[in-house]
């Protein structure tokens, strides 16, 4: 409730500025994100929208912009909308691996909510070939221990065990 409450405060304090102003874009940066956390997805879409918008126009700065497009990406999803998330998620992936490598845990991360979609959608054996791609790298990189290691055994081992196509080493893999 309180971060609710400063992104409308933000958002209230900067709203009559120009477009191009800096802490506009901000401020409804941060009631996007505070909406987020604490509002149904058909409020916060078009916040999200709007703000990737302005980003897109006045900062074409790239790790803005996935950040809002990740934001979005997660409304789309808990809006149900996981086939237009999963295409936002997949391009997102692929600038963050072009942008810091394949082994950065932005780029891991955001392969854990490419897996995550991928199994919403029932796409089953994309998912498990792309955690198994991805999981060398987290170790690697991040550690065994690493929460998003660790989610992304976890996002294999669900892919393994709902996959009505599983086998019995699918399930002991699992």
């Amino acid at each position: 409730a309180v971060m609710l409450a400063l992104g409308w405060a933000c958002w209230k304090t900067y709203v009559g500025g120009p477009d191009g102003d800096w802490n506009r874009c901000m401020g409804m940066s941060i009631l996007g994100s505070a909406l987020y956390e604490a509002s149904p997805p058909e409020e916060v879409l078009p916040v999200l929208e709007a703000n990737l918008a302005l980003f897109r126009r006045y900062w074409p700065h790239e790790q803005s912009i996935l950040d809002v497009q990740t934001n979005l990406a997660g409304c789309l999803d808990n809006f149900g909308r996981y086939d237009e998330a999963l295409v936002l998620m997949r391009g997102i992936h692929a600038r963050k691996a072009a942008m810091f490598g394949v082994s950065h845990e932005d780029t891991i991360g955001s392969g854990l909510n490419v897996s995550h979609l991928m199994r919403q959608l029932r796409l089953w054996d994309q998912a498990k070939s792309f955690v198994r791609d991805l999981l060398p790298a987290a170790r690697r990189s991040l550690g065994p221990d690493s929460n998003i290691t660790l989610n992304l055994n976890v996002s294999l081992a669900l892919a393994l065990k709902s996959d009505p196509k599983r086998t019995r080493d699918d399930l002991l893999e699992a």
